[in-house]
């Protein structure tokens, strides 16, 4: 089980979430706002996935009628997904680590932007 509470960085800014729900293969950590939701997951069976996801929401002026305000959210997350059997652990790591060193600020900018 990760330490409570879990910290993550959104634009150079530390954001504390400590551990609102824990259960039997995940735990979900949410600051006292409700800015900021981050859960960790796994499933089990023929193939084993594991998901970090944080998820953002905010209140916002509508592009369309500024003087009202919506509430817009968004997520990011990692799965990884595996066999049961055929890969250890070191290299679903190896690969999860693979794709986050490829993940940098301008690449990210490209995805977003609709490149492939």
């Amino acid at each position: 089980m990760f330490a409570d509470p879990q910290t993550v960085t959104v634009n150079a800014v530390s954001k504390s979430l400590p551990a609102i729900e824990r259960l039997n293969g995940s735990s979900i950590y949410k600051m006292d706002t409700g800015d900021y939701k981050f859960t960790i997951s796994h499933q089990y069976g023929r193939r084993n996935r594991f998901n970090v996801r944080l998820d953002a929401q905010k209140i916002a002026s509508d592009p369309l009628a500024s003087a009202n305000n919506n509430l817009y959210t968004m997520s990011a997350y990692l799965v990884i997904d595996m066999p049961a059997i055929g890969y250890s652990n070191v290299e679903a790591k190896d690969l999860a680590l693979a794709l986050s060193a490829w993940a940098t600020s301008a690449n990210l900018l490209k995805v977003v932007g609709g490149e492939t």
